[in-house]
This record gives structure tokens, sequence and C-alpha cells, in this order.
């Protein structure tokens, strides 16, 4: 019999789905469900595969599976695994795809929350204020998305939909739906020059470290939101607090930092013109369902000796 290892340390409710849903449609597997490191570490040494959002996973759980074939992330980003010295014959496949409703959502709560001055609007109700203002509306408004991939589409269409012209950055994608336009990374600031928000989209690399340079916030409108909702390495944390405490651009939206948890001797907290959301991104209260036809997918090819064509393989 196959043994697994889920490990689940974070929502009750998507244990409860995985216990159910795994079983269920995969009798002649021995699942082993755990939801914290001492039980999934316990379970390591007889299990061949792991199914798990990244960051979950112990750093020293896979060198004690000598049988170790196969990491199904639940996550997009992957970035933990690093720690773990994984074999070369492993084969990790992750998430890709699955976030793209809750990362659109979260953008636009950015945006509009900027853009109808939602702080505003809350100290004006708790005054007891009736005090009416202009409202900037998303139509027409220039965004330019860094990072051009499964939740960029998504993004790019909602946008679409509020009526957006929607600009991309990638080194790899010319002509993508949704999208009115794609510039390679080498135009970064000459685009940025020209959005009304700039949403960063890009996976974190070696490559794509702090490409949200100075220069780039630089050359940021002075009328322009900044919203990040991919990894925090790849902005210049200090150029960008520097720019928002000076005031050189409206604002920004922001759910990944360098640093995280965020600390709290962080500038960041004390700025009037941030919208801090503790990196919550990727969730949504149907997360579980939402991965399930790919985790079941990978599960029925793993089964069936078929690793070699199991889906959204990535290098790690």
């Amino acid at each position: 019999m196959t043994d697994i290892v889920v490990i689940e340390i974070e929502t009750a409710a998507e244990m409860a789905h995985w216990q159910e849903v795994l079983p269920r449609d995969f009798p002649a597997v021995n699942f082993h469900f755990a939801n914290n490191a001492a039980d999934a570490i316990k379970a390591a040494p007889k299990a061949s595969a792991i199914i798990a959002k990244a960051h979950a996973i112990p750093s020293a759980m896979p060198s004690m599976m000598p049988d170790l074939t196969w990491i199904q992330a639940l996550t997009t980003g992957v970035d933990h695994l690093l720690t773990c010295n994984l074999d070369r014959d492993v084969v990790v496949t992750n998430a890709r795809g699955a976030h793209g409703p809750q990362m659109s959502e979260l953008a636009f709560f950015y945006m509009l929350s900027f853009a109808r001055e939602v702080r505003t609007v809350l100290a004006d109700q708790e005054a007891a204020r009736w005090a009416r203002r202009g409202q900037r509306v998303l139509l027409d408004k220039h965004v330019l998305i860094v990072g051009i991939g499964a939740i960029s589409e998504a993004l790019a269409a909602r946008c679409k939909a509020f009526g957006m012209n929607v600009v991309g950055i990638s080194d790899s994608r010319k002509h993508v739906a949704h999208f009115d336009e794609v510039h390679p990374r080498a135009d970064l600031v000459a685009q940025t020059a020209r959005a009304d928000f700039v949403i960063v989209l890009i996976p974190y690399s070696p490559a794509t470290h702090h490409i949200i340079s100075a220069e780039v916030l630089a050359a940021m409108k002075p009328s322009a939101v900044f919203i990040n909702i991919a990894r925090g390495k790849v902005v210049d944390e200090p150029a960008l607090i520097a720019a928002l405490e000076a005031r050189r651009i409206v604002g920004a939206g922001l759910d990944v930092f360098t640093e995280e948890p965020l600390p709290e001797t962080s500038p960041l907290w004390r700025l009037d013109n941030v919208i801090i959301t503790p990196r919550i991104g990727g969730m949504s209260d149907t997360y579980a369902p939402q991965l399930t036809p790919l985790v079941t997918a990978n599960l029925r090819k793993f089964l069936a000796g078929e690793v070699a064509n199991l889906d959204n393989q990535i290098s790690v």
C-alpha cells in the first residue's frame, strides 16, 4: 500500500476536506494526515509522497523519507523547499493557476480602496460627517502587471471588465489574452511611468531580486498606487518606504514583505498611505475544493507510475 503524508497546519476546514475526499477517492492509499510538524515527521519514513503547502513541510522531513518521489505543493510558491535539501530525483508540482480569483480580488480591494479613499470614507462615517467628494473610477485607468502567468491572466480579464487598459511585463510572452500590450523587462521603467496602478505578480528568483528598484519606483506618477501580491524580495523595500514617506506616490497595497511576519518596528505599519494584509492573497474559503481537481489528477498519475506526466512540474 502506498503511504502519503498530507499536512495542513493552518485551516481545520481544509484538513477536513482532504480527510473526506482523499480516502474516499483513493481507498488503496494509506494517508497520514498531520496538523503539526511532529505528526508529519512521525509519518515521514514510510511515505513516498507529500501533499502540503510548501511552507508547512518541515525542512528536515524530506531527508527522513528514503522513498520520497513526489511533493504536491498546495501553493504556487515553493521557496521554502530550497531549505529542504531535496534529492534531484524528487518531482515537485505546485498549485499554479488555482489562485486567480482570490489574488485578483485582493488586487481590486487595494485599487478600489485607494481610488475611493476608503480610509477617509470610514473616518467620515465614524464622525457622522456628511462630506461629498469627487470619485475616482477605474474606467480607462492604466494598470501595469509585472509578470504574466495564470494569476495575471485572471487579473487582466477582471481589469478589462472594469474598462481598464492592461499592460504586462514579461520576457517570455508577447501576446496574451486580455492584455492590450506586453513589453519586455527592459521596458519596465518606461512602462511604470505610464501606469496608474503597478501590480507585481512576478515569481521570486535571483533574477527578479529587487526588480522593483528605486529607479522603477521613482518612475511612478505621483497619482499612482503600487501593489505587491508576489513576494517581498522582488521589491527594494527601503526604497519603497522612502517613496511612501515622501508621498511621491499615492500609496501602496502590500500583502508580502522582505521579512514575514512584518516586524512591529517596520515603518510600514505607521504609514497612513499603506494598506497591509498578512499574506492572505492566496487564501479563500474554497481553497481546498479549488485545488482538488489538480491534486486528484496528479495523484492518479502518480499511483499509475506516470510521475513524468504530473501537471505543474517545477524545478527546485
